[in-house]
């Protein structure tokens, strides 16, 4: 038997990078994988290559900041499966590369607005359609950001730091109730991304230099290492965890 046997599972922000590693992983251990993206032709790329693997895997297209696009994708997941068992909110963007002080209200709104508010339509109704089939585990990727303070990404941060916090209270609200749901906190450090690879790009190689002597282990992590991360979290094996912040940075925190 694999970790997710017979579970629905669905990815926000699945076409690149972790979330397309996890939609990955989570398909090979056994789930009917939801890929989600408002990147269509890079998200059907991945799903098509999924279910040429034989794993079960579609697309739908998703912005995750318009609530009518999550009820249209959760009806149509209920309609089509009956349950959604897994959901991933991973969606998100970089920080601005910008001091607060300098930061216009419109770059900082739409940080939030993709990286929060995203995250809070998902817990929304991903609960709703949990309770009406069999329990759950929600995973929000949050981020080292939403730890500590980095410069120049003061957006970017605070938006991490309410997921944290997002994920704790939902956590509570649902542990106590029947059928369970689980809500937890990933919490990647420096990854091997294309959104890294824009920091890196936007801020220079100084910044690549600088980010692998910073993490203790001495590199960027993988995609793959998160999504080892998530599929645990999204497995029964994970049945009395949540509210739980899992960090994932080769030590970085830990200094």
């Amino acid at each position: 038997m694999t970790r997710l046997d017979g579970k629905v599972a669905l990815i926000t922000g699945a076409a690149g990078g972790i979330g397309r590693e996890a939609a990955r992983l989570m398909a090979l251990e056994g789930a009917s994988v939801v890929l989600t993206d408002i990147r269509a032709p890079e998200g059907r790329a991945v799903a098509d290559d999924i279910a040429a693997k034989g794993g079960g895997a579609r697309f739908m297209a998703l912005d995750v900041t318009r609530e009518a696009d999550w009820e249209q994708t959760i009806e149509s997941v209920m309609d089509e499966a009956g349950a959604l068992d897994v959901l991933v909110n991973n969606a998100g963007i970089a920080g601005a590369g910008i001091a607060l002080d300098e930061m216009d209200l419109e770059t900082w709104r739409r940080c939030l607005a993709i990286c929060l508010d995203g995250v809070f339509l998902g817990v929304k109704h991903g609960i709703r359609a949990m309770r009406r089939g069999g329990g759950g585990s929600i995973i929000n990727v949050s981020s080292i950001a939403g730890k500590i303070g980095i410069p120049t990404s003061g957006n970017y941060c605070a938006a991490k730091g309410g997921v944290k916090l997002l994920t704790k209270t939902a956590a509570l609200e649902c542990a106590g109730g029947e059928p369970l749901i689980r809500v937890n906190s990933v919490h990647p450090g420096f990854i091997d991304t294309d959104m890294v690879a824009g920091a890196i790009q936007r801020r220079g190689p100084w910044f690549r230099e600088l980010v692998e002597t910073s993490v203790p282990m001495g590199r960027l992590g993988e995609a793959r290492d998160i999504a080892e991360g998530i599929v645990y979290l999204a497995s029964d094996a994970a049945k009395f965890v949540t509210g739980s912040e899992l960090v994932i940075d080769g030590g970085y925190l830990a200094r």
